[in-house]
C-alpha cells in the first residue's frame, strides 16, 4: 500500500512545486530582460536627445563632415559601443545612417528586427516590448528603437543591437537558484511524505498483519496500540472488541461441543447397555436389534469425534523440528497390515526431509488421510503416499486410486460431518478430514485436496520448513 500512496503524494507535490517553479522562473527571465530594456531605453532617450540638435545630413564622408553636433553624438556612439558593446545608431527616415557605430553596422534590410524596430519607431511608437529572449537562445538579441523628434516631426529613429549573453547567464544563475530551491523543497516533501504515509499506515500494517494472525487461526492476536489518524485508532479499538466478542463465541461453541458431547456418553452409554440387556431376551440373529447396535456405537464414534474435535480446535500445537519422512515412514508401516488385508498395496516414498510441526498432530493427520484412501479404494489397486519439500514446505502427498470426487464434492470435501451421498454406506462420521485440518491449522500447517487423473484423490498435508516467525532468508 505504501507503495502506491507514497508516488501518489510525490507527484502531486511535485506538480505543486512545478506550479510554482515554472511562473516564478518566466518571472525571473522577464525581470532580467526588462531591466535592460529600461537600460536601452535610457540610452536611446539621450541618443535622441543628442540627435535633435544635428541640423545638417551628411553629404560626404564622415571625415569631412564638420557639425560639431553629430561629431559629438558620433564620438558618444563610438564609446558606447567600446564600453558595453552594444551596436547603436541614429537613422534618418530614409534608412541613411546620421551616425552609428561601429563603422560597418547600417541597417539592414526589411524583414529583419531591427528594421523592424526601426519602422515601429517611425511611427512615433518605441520598441518597449521586444520578445523575450530566453536562456538557451544563444543568438538572441535585444532590440529598441526611440524616435528622434523635432517640431513634433520624427525626422531620424535611434536603434539599439544589445548581445544578450550576460542577461542569460543572470537568468540561468537565477534558474539555478530556484532549481536548487525546488530540489531542497523536493528533498523536504519526499521526507514529509515518508513520515506521513508511515504516521498514516502503521496501523493499517499492524491491523493487516493481526488480521491474518486471526486468520490462520491464532484468534488471541489483538491490534497493538499505534499511532495514526483518529479513524484508523478509533478502527483499531473496534477490531479489538469485535475479535473478543468473536473469540468469546467460538470459545463458547467448544465449550458447548464439548459439554454436550461429554454429558451424552453417559446416557448413552446406558442405552447401549440396556439395549444388550433386551437383545438377551429376543431371538438370536434379530435383524432389528443389530441395527440398534451399529446405529448406537455410531452415534457414541460420532460423540468421540465430536469432542476430539473440539480439543483440536482448542489444543496449541507443540511445534518441533521433526523428519517428515521418518514420520511417515512409520504411518505408512503402521497401516501396511490393515492395507494387505484388504488386498491394496500401500506403497510408500518417504526420503528424509524436516519441517516444523507438531508430532502428534501430524500423525493423527497423517492417520486420518491413509486411513480415508484406503476405505475408498477398492481391492487390487494402490495407495501412494511420497514425502516432498518445496517453496519453503515439506509436504506429504496421499494418492489413492479410488472413485474419487466431482467438482462439486471437492468443494465440500473436510467440512463437518459432510459425506458424499455415493459413500453413505462407508463407515465414518464426516469428522476425521475437520480434525485433521484444525490440529494442522494450530502449527501453520495445511490440508488440499484434488483430482488424481485418470480416477481417484489426492491429498496433501503441508507443513512450514522455517520455524514461526523465521524467514527463508533468515533460515538459509
Amino acid at each position: 500500500m505504501r507503495a502506491r500512496l507514497l508516488p501518489l503524494l510525490i507527484v502531486l507535490m511535485a506538480g505543486v512545486l512545478l506550479a510554482l517553479g515554472v511562473p516564478l522562473a518566466v518571472s525571473v527571465a522577464s525581470a532580467q530582460q526588462q531591466k535592460v530594456v529600461v537600460d536601452r531605453i535610457d540610452d536611446t532617450a539621450r541618443f535622441a536627445s543628442l540627435a535633435q540638435f544635428v541640423t545638417e545630413r551628411p553629404v560626404g564622408s564622415r571625415v569631412r563632415d564638420k557639425d560639431e553636433r553629430r561629431e559629438t553624438l558620433q564620438n558618444e556612439l563610438d564609446y558606447y559601443n567600446e564600453v558595453y558593446g552594444i551596436r547603436a545608431g541614429v537613422f534618418f527616415r530614409d534608412t541613411l545612417p546620421m551616425a552609428h557605430a561601429p563603422d560597418d553596422w547600417f541597417l539592414p534590410g526589411v524583414g529583419h528586427p531591427v528594421r523592424d524596430a526601426f519602422e515601429e519607431a517611425l511611427r512615433s511608437r518605441g520598441s518597449h516590448d521586444p520578445p523575450q529572449v530566453w536562456p538557451w537562445e544563444e543568438d538572441g538579441r535585444i532590440v529598441v528603437a526611440s524616435p528622434v523628434i523635432r517640431d513634433g516631426d520624427v525626422i531620424a529613429v535611434v536603434v539599439t543591437d544589445s548581445p544578450t549573453g550576460r542577461m542569460r547567464a543572470q537568468t540561468l544563475h537565477g534558474w539555478l537558484l530556484i532549481g536548487a530551491g525546488e530540489s531542497a523543497a523536493m528533498l523536504l516533501a519526499v521526507g514529509a511524505a515518508l513520515r506521513l504515509t508511515r504516521w498514516i499506515l502503521r496501523p493499517v500494517g499492524v491491523l493487516d498483519a493481526t488480521t491474518h494472525d486471526i486468520a490462520t487461526g491464532r484468534l488471541a492476536s489483538r491490534v497493538a496500540a499505534a499511532g495514526g489518524p483518529p479513524e484508523l485508532r478509533r478502527l483499531a479499538r473496534s477490531f479489538n472488541e469485535m475479535a473478543d466478542h468473536v473469540e468469546d463465541v467460538l470459545e463458547q461453541q467448544r465449550a458447548f461441543v464439548a459439554d454436550a458431547s461429554h454429558q451424552l456418553r453417559n446416557p448413552l452409554s446406558a442405552l447401549l447397555l440396556r439395549i444388550e440387556l433386551l437383545a438377551l431376551e429376543l431371538p438370536e440373529g434379530n435383524e432389528e436389534i443389530a441395527s440398534v447396535r451399529t446405529e448406537g456405537k455410531r452415534l457414541a464414534q460420532v460423540l468421540d469425534d465430536l469432542l476430539d474435535l473440539a480439543l483440536a480446535e482448542h489444543a496449541t500445537a507443540d511445534l518441533r523440528l521433526t523428519d517428515i519422512g521418518a514420520l511417515a515412514a512409520e504411518r505408512v508401516a503402521a497401516w501396511r497390515p490393515l492395507a494387505e488385508e484388504r488386498g491394496v498395496l500401500l506403497e510408500g516414498h518417504c526420503p528424509a526431509t524436516t519441517g516444523w510441526a507438531d508430532p502428534i498432530a501430524l500423525s493423527s493427520a497423517l492417520d486420518a488421510v491413509i486411513d480415508n484412501a484406503l476405505k475408498f479404494t477398492p481391492e487390487g489397486e494402490r495407495v501412494e503416499v511420497r514425502v516432498a519439500s518445496a517453496d519453503g514446505t515439506a509436504s506429504v502427498v496421499v494418492t489413492d486410486h479410488g472413485p474419487g470426487l466431482t467438482d462439486e464434492e471437492l468443494a465440500r470435501v473436510g467440512d463437518r460431518f459432510w459425506r458424499s451421498n455415493r459413500h453413505q454406506n462407508v463407515k465414518g462420521s464426516g469428522l476425521g478430514l475437520s480434525i485433521s485440518r484444525a490440529l494442522l491449522a494450530a502449527g501453520g500447517g495445511t490440508l488440499a485436496y484434488e483430482r488424481h487423473e485418470p480416477h481417484g484423490l489426492k491429498v496433501t498435508v503441508g507443513v512450514p520448513r522455517q520455524a514461526p516467525g523465521e524467514t527463508p532468508a533468515l533460515r538459509a
